[in-house]
């Protein structure tokens, strides 16, 4: 629990810092809950570019507005991950309302798709989600951790290999055995 308390302590006089217009004590911020508050905002919109904007808008609130963050409320770390958290979830929201107001728009019926064949379509989708997770958790772990990081993390096989600190050589034979086996295990699923 020290810990936890001491790591606490450093994260409010940073923030404290940051209130103070410190831009080394918002770096190191940034270092140390850029990449955890990134995977919280992937885990969400499953796109790359989108967690990382959403990571930059969380942090450019911090240095606008650093009195945001309340410690007789909690740790910065679940401040910053509930600010990452609530900006996702409204991405989502403005996105799918997007998508509302263009299916909105009046369209020639001869041109819409059959409400079974919508549903059907869902069901398919959603089924073939459940069966690449499943063969994903058939997976060994070091090949499965880097199909998670390329395809959920929308890393490169360079940027894989720099974060685990092994020869690309080695993550580009993981991706293509990972891929293999998880091929052989959707087919045989489907038999």
């Amino acid at each position: 629990m020290a810990v936890h308390s001491l790591e606490d302590a450093r994260d409010r006089d940073l923030v404290r810092r940051v209130a103070d217009r410190d831009p080394e004590a918002f770096r190191t911020l940034f270092r140390r809950y850029g990449p955890v508050a990134k995977a919280v905002a992937m885990r969400l919109v499953r796109q790359g570019f989108m967690a990382e904007e959403i990571v930059q808008e969380a942090f450019l609130s911090l240095w606008r507005a650093p009195a945001a963050y309340r410690e007789e409320l909690g740790t910065f770390r679940a401040w910053l991950l509930s600010t990452v958290h609530h900006r996702a979830v409204d991405s989502i929201r403005r996105e799918e309302a997007q998508r509302r107001r263009a299916t909105d728009r009046p369209s020639d019926p001869t041109t819409e798709p059959d409400a079974g064949e919508v549903v059907i379509d869902r069901l398919q989708v959603q089924e073939t989600r459940g069966q690449i997770r499943r063969a994903m958790q058939e997976l060994p772990p070091a090949q499965r951790q880097i199909l998670e990081m390329m395809y959920f993390d929308g890393k490169t096989q360079s940027v894989i290999a720099e974060e685990l600190g092994l020869p690309l050589g080695t993550v580009k034979s993981r991706t293509l055995l990972g891929m293999r086996r998880l091929r052989a295990l959707l087919l045989e699923e489907a038999r």
